[in-house]
């Protein structure tokens, strides 16, 4: 059975941090067959949100709108400046993703990237509660914009926190609120879920987007990656969304740092977008 989902590619795959630069890109990604383009906020103050406006619609894009969140944006911190911090760049997004019409905001948003530790099963709860609490806040302020978020597990080198679709589902449980939902990245689940079809199923309903990769980050169809559970699990929850190709380059060295990515993965990050969606098109239509 075929799915009826459609397709969306992050600019990150090219480049780093979006800006007005950004946007030339835009008319690549329609050409390639695209239906929307992730947009990652590393810098609110660099995006010009009616420029961008324009040019999504002159191209036909649809936007997604994802979070990236460095060391002072952490809603688990010892110091509650921090999360004050991640609530105003937040809001930032909701802003931008309100006005570009996008529907929620994404990203693994209850704690820092790269906060991956052994601690004490009391410090665990500690930061799991303060998730839960400033979540909670976070899903009220998105509501007042008309959006949800999109709360993401991570492999277990980039966070400790939130690793498997069975941890999402409880945070998601835990928060209680309507406007908490699920994104799954398929190179993550590679690395955390022994089975990948019961993963999908585990967040059900719950789920309103998917990025994908290879295992190894590279073009989707290239690797290891268990493609048929992949459909299996979004035919049984009857999932109707946007896939997404998110991977990176080596050229934006502190990008490529903060995801380990020491060499090329393709030759040409165009031909990954063009493979990539070819390969993606056929998988879904089989």
């Amino acid at each position: 059975m075929a799915l009826n989902v459609t397709f969306a590619v992050s600019t990150w795959l090219w480049t780093s941090p979006f800006n007005k630069e950004t946007v030339k890109l835009f008319p690549k990604i329609k050409s390639y067959g695209y239906d929307a383009v992730e947009i990652p906020v590393e810098d609110p103050a660099l995006i010009d949100i009616n420029f961008v406006k324009d040019a999504l619609a002159d191209n036909e894009l649809s936007p997604v709108i994802c979070g990236a969140f460095g060391t002072s944006r952490d809603l688990t911190h010892d110091d509650p400046a921090f999360h004050q911090t991640c609530f105003d760049y937040l809001d930032s997004c909701f802003e931008i993703a309100s006005e570009l019409g996008a529907g929620f905001v994404a990203g693994p948003m209850y704690s820092a990237v790269g906060k991956a530790r052994l601690v004490s099963p009391e410090q665990k709860k500690i930061e799991w509660n303060r998730a839960v609490t400033n979540l909670r806040k976070v899903c009220n302020r998105a509501g007042e914009f008309g959006l949800e978020i999109a709360l993401e597990t991570l492999n277990r080198f980039e966070t400790d926190l939130i690793n498997t679709a069975e941890e999402l589902m409880q945070l998601i449980t835990d928060i209680n609120e309507p406007q908490a939902k699920a994104l799954l990245d398929g190179f993550h689940l590679n690395i955390e879920e022994p089975n990948i079809e019961h993963a999908i199923k585990t967040v059900g309903d719950k789920l309103i987007h998917v990025q994908v990769s290879e295992n190894y980050r590279g073009t989707p169809g290239t690797g290891q990656t268990n493609w048929a559970a992949w459909k299996r699990g979004l035919e049984a929850i009857n999932y109707q969304g946007l896939i997404s190709i998110e991977s990176f380059t080596p050229d934006v060295k502190e990008l490529a740092g903060a995801v380990c990515i020491w060499k090329p993965l393709v030759p040409s990050q165009d031909g990954f977008a063009k493979d990539g969606l070819e390969f993606l098109r056929k998988w879904a239509a089989d």
